[in-house]
């Protein structure tokens, strides 16, 4: 059996930040992750896909931000148990838990910690005949490479912010690109809707609204991709065609669990700990949901910090927690040593 302080399920970017937040508090935390090796989304789904909201960070690739965060947390040697999917949970007497895998393997921690983005997810597919005998031909759900879109010709059918944000970084690479949308409005950022009709009105990329891909052809390999537009029936070369619709997150065994979920997502006290309605088990991330939730890494960061001091609290009843800022104090490593981070001040005197 494998113990820890807190057992963490997902070793996305809001995991594996949870594991520094605690190492602070000298907490040992172990995380369990259905994928291969850590990152969640950011390193199966898009590694390449830059992101523009990070602290301190005006760009930073996914998995560039992934590598960062597991370097920040290595320091507090947490464990890992990938490529196995928590299924059964049970509560001790004593308010601790056991959680088992769907390999058998067993996990015991006083806290309990969900961090699993949208939980289990499958892509949101086109709605017509066909596409399935393209899949890994042509048509991709997900962009993991773009390198591989030098000089082709893509086409990107969709509205939000991926589709957005993929059009403008495979723009400068693609021979010719296409965004196809059913509307003329974007549920996107509003700063990426305007570099889009930037690239638009450059004829720097193809946008055809409000209309609707119907119907792929090609032999062994995807060739042309058909768009309805209105009355209209448009035929335009193609050697990729990925439609970008979004993900159905899927709870898995998570709701099995006797947690108070809300349309796919697990209710949080968002006004004191993003403690769920089981005591000592904590949702931090996409995967809560809460009045005025963002779905943003950012504030998976936030949830996680305040969800630690939590923990801390109902693993460490008799001490007294005081707040040490990493400015003054430094990192305290489970081997008692002290990385002092240095600082000077300086007095001007006129």
């Amino acid at each position: 059996m494998i113990k820890s302080d807190i057992l963490i399920i997902g070793a996305g970017p809001v995991g594996l930040f949870a594991v520094f937040e605690a190492g602070l508090l000298k907490m040992k935390c172990h995380l369990i992750d259905i994928l291969p090796k850590p990152g969640g989304q950011c390193i199966e789904l898009y590694p390449k896909k830059p992101i523009y909201d990070i602290p301190g960070y005006p760009e930073i690739l996914a998995g560039d931000l992934i590598d960062n965060l597991l370097k920040q947390c290595s320091q507090f040697e947490p464990g890992f148990t990938l490529g196995e999917k928590a299924d059964k949970l049970e509560k001790q007497n004593d308010g601790s838990f056991i959680v088992t895998t769907n390999k058998g393997t067993k996990h015991h921690a006083p806290i309990v910690v969900i961090a699993g983005g949208l939980g289990g997810f499958q892509p949101r597919k086109p709605n017509f005949d066909g596409i399935e005998s393209f899949e890994e031909k042509g048509v991709s759900y997900f962009i993991k490479e773009p390198n591989i879109y030098i000089d082709k010709n893509v086409i990107i059918s969709g509205g939000g912010d991926s589709a957005l944000d993929w059009t403008i970084e495979l723009s400068k690479v693609a021979k010719k690109l296409t965004l196809v949308h059913r509307r003329n409005e974007f549920r996107g950022a509003s700063d990426s809707v305007d570099k889009v009709q930037k690239l638009k009105d450059e004829n720097k990329i193809n946008l055809i609204t409000p209309a609707e891909v119907f119907k792929l052809e090609g032999t062994d390999y995807l060739e042309k991709v058909f768009v309805k537009k209105e009355n209209e029936e448009i035929e335009l070369s193609a050697d990729f065609f990925i439609p970008l619709f979004g993900l159905t997150p899927k709870l898995g065994s998570i709701s099995d669990w006797g947690l108070e979920i809300e349309k796919n997502s697990i209710k949080v006290n968002n006004s004191l700990d993003y403690q769920t309605n089981i005591p000592g088990i904590f949702a931090i991330g996409d995967i809560n949901t809460y009045p005025g939730k963002l779905n943003l890494i950012l504030c998976g960061f936030h949830e996680a910090a305040l969800m630690c001091q939590a923990a801390f609290k109902i693993i460490n009843p008799d001490k007294k927690f005081i707040l040490k800022y990493t400015t003054v104090s430094g990192v305290a490593g489970f081997d008692g040593s002290l990385k002092k981070a240095e600082a000077s001040v300086v007095k001007s005197i006129k």
